[in-house]
């Protein structure tokens, strides 16, 4: 058993706000780099991730509505590996169904190409959306659907004790 304190200050609305802005703030400079990494213009490079960023905050709170409401449902609370893994893979997997269709027609390149393409950003997104969400969740604690209601809750299995 570890004491996981329930930061109460970052819930609802207000945590999703701070989330997804923090989010795509990042993933719009990142994704623009990636775009101009494989030859694309810097404007159309911007363009493309401004509207990925526009879809990908509309399908962020979609998403993560439906995750957590899941999650609330859930016995074992807390944030596993395999919980964490799961919502990065459901997240950029519905995401890049929505992408890669844009993405062949705003760089005028087929939809296999967009698919390549998308496989790369796709790498790079896993890789960060996991870990902007386990750093966001230890900065901001655990939003209530993960937390237990006690103050001493049980790790979820397969989650590494650290301290904050």
């Amino acid at each position: 058993m570890t004491l996981q304190t329930h930061k109460k200050g970052l819930q609802g609305p207000k945590r999703k706000v701070v989330f997804v802005t923090l989010y795509e703030l990042i993933a719009i400079a990142a994704s623009s780099l990636l775009f101009m990494a494989i030859g694309q213009s810097a404007g159309h490079s911007g363009g493309m991730a401004i509207a990925a960023s526009t879809l990908a905050i509309v399908w962020n709170l979609t998403f993560n509505h439906l995750f957590e409401q899941w999650e609330a449902r859930q016995s074992v609370k807390g944030r596993s590996v395999m919980r964490r893994v799961v919502h990065a893979l459901g997240f950029e997997g519905g995401l890049a169904m929505v992408l890669i269709p844009l993405m062949a027609w705003w760089f005028g390149v087929t939809l296999w190409e967009a698919t390549v393409m998308e496989a790369g950003l796709l790498v790079f997104f896993l890789v960060y959306t996991y870990v902007f969400n386990w750093c966001f969740d230890h900065v901001f604690g655990l939003p209530a659907s993960a937390s237990a209601s006690a103050a001493v809750a049980p790790r979820a299995q397969g989650e590494p004790a650290c301290s904050n």
